[in-house]
């Protein structure tokens, strides 16, 4: 201060200035600095807001997953009253069993042969030969003993009390009735069919179509089961004889043979001959470039599973690896959600929560 005082008035000035402008020049950069590292604490989460974020992020996972799982079990509105066994659940994604949308999907029924007696067998060498180029379910399992309560469980996705072989006359929802309801179109070709709504339990055997001359029984024709069908003329239309198959005619065609080319009263050699009679007309024809066949049995001989093991061969073109082999469990069930799903249907009852069949391509 004493060295202040002795500079003349004019330094005295310029020191003082100079002074100030240091103060204020260090006032600013503190200011800033400190605005600086405000900032920066507040962009900066605490340890426990990030265990916060953490939590709520696995929260979210988790319903996703829970969402994911139960779909199955959500129900969508039926088209027709019925019973709870034959109900609609909602389709959920299934990205792990993607399938085509088919154009079209075959099923043939045959009749009451295990598995052993199919595969590997000198007496099916047409079916083996299919199941060396397509594809095989290695573990496919009916519902229950005796027939019809099978092809009742794959087209409607329950038993729906059915027990025995008789006249069933149902008024649930099937998968006739959902073909239908998505815009698609279905023929079952029965052979030796009379026509005209027949509704008696069997006709006399007649000439209809490859193979030998068998009778035809109700029982093995699912349509007829259910009164939407069987009491709507226009619909029951839907049913007609096998002489008359066209592969192009409907987007979902059942085939049921007759009693001796089913194999219920005949060989396996029998029902093997009829199939090579048959399935080129399928297999070899253009509607079949984006379709599937899928041929199956409605019980075995034994009571594994309920029904006994079946065989079921899945022809499609361009299955990959040929001869692929789909081991885990599959049942009727898990066919009628592999038709639902390539098609975006809901599920029917237990399909809601059985396994798709995978097609490989």
């Amino acid at each position: 201060m004493q060295t202040l005082q002795r500079m003349p008035p004019a330094r005295r000035r310029s020191a003082l200035v100079a002074a100030l402008l240091i103060v204020v020049v260090v006032a600013v950069v503190a200011l800033a600095v400190g605005g600086f590292l405000s900032s920066a604490r507040s962009a900066s989460p605490t340890p426990s807001s990030t265990a916060v974020a953490g939590a709520s992020s696995s929260s979210a996972i988790a319903s996703v997953s829970v969402a994911t799982e139960t779909a199955p079990a959500s129900t969508a509105p039926s088209m027709s009253a019925a019973p709870s066994s034959g109900s609609l659940s909602a389709s959920p994604s299934d990205a792990a069993n993607s399938l085509p949308d088919f154009d079209h999907i075959y099923v043939i029924i045959l009749e009451n042969k295990e598995y052993g007696r199919i595969v590997g067998s000198k007496d099916a060498p047409y079916m083996n030969s299919l199941v060396a180029q397509y594809e095989v379910a290695t573990d496919f399992l009916a519902e229950t003993h005796p027939s019809e309560p099978n092809y009742i469980a794959l087209t409607s996705g329950g038993l729906q009390g059915a027990n025995s072989d008789g006249t069933y006359n149902l008024g649930v929802s099937n998968l006739f009735d959902q073909i239908e309801a998505s815009g698609r179109t279905w023929r079952t070709y029965a052979q030796g069919y009379p026509g005209n709504c027949y509704t008696n339990s069997i006709a006399s055997a007649v000439a209809d179509g490859p193979g030998a001359v068998g009778d035809y029984v109700r029982k093995h024709n699912p349509a007829m089961s259910y009164t939407s069908i069987s009491r709507n003329p226009a619909r029951c239309a839907n049913i007609v004889k096998l002489a008359g198959f066209d592969p192009a005619a409907a987007n979902f065609e059942m085939i049921i043979p007759n009693e001796i080319n089913d194999m219920h009263s005949s060989s396996v050699a029998a029902g093997d001959a009829f199939l090579k009679a048959f399935v080129p007309s399928i297999i070899s024809s253009p509607a079949f470039a984006n379709s599937v066949l899928f041929i199956t049995f409605d019980e075995g001989d034994s009571n594994v599973g309920g029904g006994g093991r079946i065989a079921t061969i899945i022809c499609s073109p361009g299955i990959s690896p040929a001869g692929y082999k789909f081991t885990p469990q599959v049942d009727h069930y898990g066919l009628l959600r592999t038709i639902e799903q390539a098609w975006s249907m809901p599920f029917l009852g237990q399909a809601a929560t059985a396994t798709t069949i995978e097609i490989p391509k």
